[in-house]
């Protein structure tokens, strides 16, 4: 079923119950692509994961108290990877409630009130994520990077009764917006707990945890809310394939980014270490944190892997076991490099997104070899592909858009019923406006963005798949393809090429490579070579700022 209409009433999300609608009926899936031919739908292909009853009143911190072994792990909760200060488990769960008490009774805060976060990753945002959570309050975070005009604009869609920023940030807040300094004396009294007592609040699964900033499928950025259970239901996965010991994990994605926030709630319930990154560390600090605190584990956007395998120093990494890369894809050539180089770790690539949590991922070494992959659905995901011009459902090796259901979807987008209407159909499907196929061993193969597709002639055109052809080539460094007017096919697909130093490769010689692994209405029929691809930390490319880029309006100007 669609989701139920969320709204703001007085600063707080009100979640609009609607009745459920009948399970469907138990589908009979290939065992090993995991594809259902009678509902023509995919299904994880790792074991059912059982979760708490829905109706089972439970916070998620009350969830990661109930994983945490008693007594509680003696190693530390979070470590500072610049100053190496580090914090217990009891310590933390401490501050969590001292600071529970005093959000409630010295700042006001209840159930439902939105809480916005504008500060760099620190010691004190986990504390205060969790303590807001018990409490029932609404997280949302955002990136102490973003303009004024930026915050301006998500503070208007979460509309938070108070926020908690630095002396750094805070200047870019809205002057109606109350604020608590996190470097503040005043923040650091809340910790102090003068007696307080710690009144439980009684957390359904369904309210709303978190409200995190996405576009979505339609461009404009919205407010996604997330609640209790989606994040128990994720962190259930992880709990069900975790190792007996607990891994040193490094967290290499900001808190305020939807990967770091649930990396760092699964670490702590989970009873891992987590060596928490300061806002301004770069490759270098995380490939030295990583040597200082023997990581066993880490996540990495596809920048950070590719720097890792050119690292013109020697590393230190024999205790790392994995990596998790998402955000964008990863080039295979800077894959197979990695491996190379450091032969004994996994690159454990996923695919998500805010609205529909971690739709797949890799969880093995063997899984690992297929680099072309995103993984395998997770536990409790079904995925059904669609061809967004007939609404057909498609099969195996056939590309469409990837609709999912799953206990890990969003609830819907806060005061937007517009964009839910779009983004989910009548049965509760997500449409998560990318395009994708399955291979016939279940693993999910991305193509490219729906809204992103070159339109030549009466053909559609995935930049992403030209793309990933473009970074195999040798003597190239970096590529993105774009679409460029046509008089006579409406698009053409027009390369950006950045060369390797020393090439002699020409631009008829890339067109010629690439029309010899493609059908004819997917040759590249422009190239144009530049010295940078405009990209987001994560590695994606910033198709908005192509349109800017100085080669392409010089070419426009012809």
């Amino acid at each position: 079923m669609p989701p139920a209409p969320l709204k703001m009433e007085g600063r707080v999300v009100v979640l609009q119950q609607r009745p459920p609608t009948l399970p469907p009926s138990a589908p009979s899936p290939d065992p090993r692509s995991g594809f259902d031919a009678a509902s023509r739908t995919f299904h994880s292909l790792r074991p059912n994961v059982s979760l708490p009853l829905p109706d089972r009143p439970l916070s998620f911190l009350a969830y990661v108290l109930s994983l945490l072994p008693c007594p509680l792990p003696s190693h530390p909760a979070l470590v500072d990877a610049a100053t190496g200060h580090a914090i217990s488990f009891a310590d933390l769960l401490s501050r969590v409630r001292s600071l529970a008490a005093a959000l409630r009774s010295r700042i006001g805060l209840a159930k439902g009130h939105v809480v916005f976060i504008l500060a760099p990753a620190g010691l004190d945002v986990p504390a205060l994520y969790l303590a807001l959570l018990s409490i029932g309050a609404v997280i949302s975070a955002a990136n102490p990077a973003s303009t004024p005009a930026e915050i301006a604009h998500l503070v208007s869609l979460s509309d938070p009764r108070i926020a908690f920023a630095t002396s750094d940030s805070a200047g870019k807040l809205p002057r109606c917006v109350a604020t608590v300094l996190l470097d503040s004396p005043r923040f650091r009294s809340l910790f102090d707990g003068d007696g307080e007592e710690v009144v439980e609040e009684e957390v359904e699964q369904s309210n709303v945890a978190v409200i995190q900033y996405s576009s979505g499928t339609t461009g404009m950025v919205k407010a996604a809310a997330l609640s209790h259970r989606n994040f128990i239901a994720m962190v259930a996965g992880f709990h069900a394939t975790r190792k007996p010991k607990a891994e040193v994990f490094l967290l290499g994605a900001p808190l305020f980014h939807s990967m770091g926030f649930f990396f760092l709630l699964k670490a702590l319930a989970l009873g891992e270490t987590t060596v928490v990154m300061g806002g301004r560390g770069g490759v270098k600090q995380m490939l030295q944190a990583a040597e200082r605190y023997r990581v066993t584990a880490m996540t990495a956007a596809p920048p950070v892997v590719v720097a890792m395998a050119k690292w013109p120093e020697p590393l230190d990494l024999e205790a790392l076991e994995h990596i998790t890369c998402g955000g964008a894809p990863l080039p295979e050539a800077s894959a197979v490099r990695f491996m190379r180089r450091f032969p004994r770790v996994e690159i454990r690539q996923g695919y998500g997104s805010t609205e529909g949590g971690g739709i797949s991922r890799m969880i093995c070494k063997e899984e690992c070899r297929r680099v072309r992959s995103a993984g395998r659905l997770s536990h409790n995901v079904e995925a059904m592909l669609v061809d967004n011009a007939t609404g057909e459902r498609l099969s195996i090796g056939q590309t469409g858009e990837l609709w999912v259901r799953s206990p890990f979807v969003m609830l819907g987008y806060v005061g937007n019923e517009q964009a839910n209407a779009i983004t989910f159909d009548a049965n509760g499907w997500l449409k998560t406006g990318d395009l994708c196929y399955f291979d016939e061993d279940g693993f999910l193969h991305v193509v490219g963005r729906l809204k992103e597709l070159i339109k030549y002639k009466a053909y559609q055109v995935p930049p992403a798949e030209l793309e990933h052809l473009l970074q195999c080539l040798p003597g190239i460094a970096d590529a993105a393809v774009v679409p460029y007017p046509d008089e006579e096919a409406g698009q053409i697909p027009m390369a950006l090429v950045v060369p390797q130093p020393g090439s002699n490769l020409s631009e008829i010689e890339i067109m010629d490579l690439i029309a010899k692994q493609v059908a004819p209405y997917k040759k590249i029929r422009k190239v144009v070579f530049t010295n940078y691809i405009p990209k987001t930390p994560s590695g994606k490319i910033l198709r908005a700022a192509l349109r800017n880029h100085a080669v392409f309006n010089s070419l426009s100007r012809l």
